[in-house]
């Protein structure tokens, strides 16, 4: 069996984005390892916050308990502050992850994934698919880390863009999201790109249906940041199914048009 590392910007993250790859890794017997940069400390403040509790404690919290759902073995923290998106006051701190020295922070990925012997490693695409600071520095960080460590293949976890319209559309016509409301994916994102990357661009389209009730699950454990009334959880499962059974990823070292794959060929 093979050992997986997923490398994530946030709290809440991991599902959203690998949900359905860890799910399914763990299930086939693989070992899984979640390292998360970020403490997540720039998040939504929940009204109903715990008396004493911070959000970053309610958020690890969280964090442990979607690693759990997912069947993650092992859950790493890097302990960088969130950076918040483009533009904000907290882009400037010394201790936000955007301004971590690059060597520094991915000697510690290096570190987890030699302790690990690490097969694979998903990391972003180059844009951290909207432009967020923090999953960015995730792409950076993580290809610097598969040099200090260059038995890893490393991989890197996208939205399909054409996908993501068609999705919208189609929350649209079941009536998920009314006329006017949410966003456009061909529109500039945080960094003034668009967002995730075009079908073209994909080399992995990885079938996670049978996965999709735990990413599910996993999503509603990061109560503090997805309410059921959310997008993402305001679909009915069915909706769900079709929108997050697929979950996409860039082989940096292939111009092989997309396919139906599995991170472990």
């Amino acid at each position: 069996m093979s050992t997986l590392v997923c490398f994530h910007a946030h709290p809440d993250d991991e599902c959203i984005g690998t949900g359905g790859t860890i799910a399914r890794a763990s299930a086939e017997g693989h070992r899984v390892v979640l390292v998360v940069a970020t403490n997540g400390d720039h998040g939504e403040i929940p009204a109903d916050m715990p008396a004493g509790k911070t959000l970053v404690e309610v958020r690890q919290a969280e964090t442990l308990k979607s690693a759990e759902t997912l069947g993650v073995h092992r859950v790493v923290w890097l302990g960088y502050e969130d950076s918040g998106m483009t533009g904000w006051e907290q882009n400037s701190r010394p201790g936000a992850f955007c301004n971590a020295a690059l060597d520094e922070a991915a000697l510690k990925l290096a570190d987890v994934l030699r302790e690990e012997n690490a097969d694979v490693l998903t990391t972003y695409d180059w844009h951290g698919g909207y432009g967020h600071p923090d999953h960015i520095m995730v792409h950076k960080v993580g290809h610097r880390a598969a040099e200090l460590f260059p038995a890893v293949r490393v991989l890197e976890g996208t939205m399909n863009r054409d996908q993501m319209r068609r999705g919208i559309e189609a929350a649209r016509a079941a009536g998920f999201l009314p006329e006017g409301e949410g966003f456009n994916p061909d529109g500039p994102m945080d960094d003034g790109n668009p967002m995730g990357t075009l079908e073209s661009e994909i080399n992995y389209k990885v079938d996670v249906v049978s996965f999709v009730s735990q990413k599910r699950a996993a999503m509603k454990c990061h109560a503090s940041q997805l309410s059921d009334s959310s997008f993402f959880l305001a679909m009915d499962d069915d909706t769900f199914a079709r929108q997050f059974g697929n979950e996409w990823f860039i082989d940096p070292k292939s111009d092989a048009p997309m396919r139906d794959g599995w991170i472990f060929e």
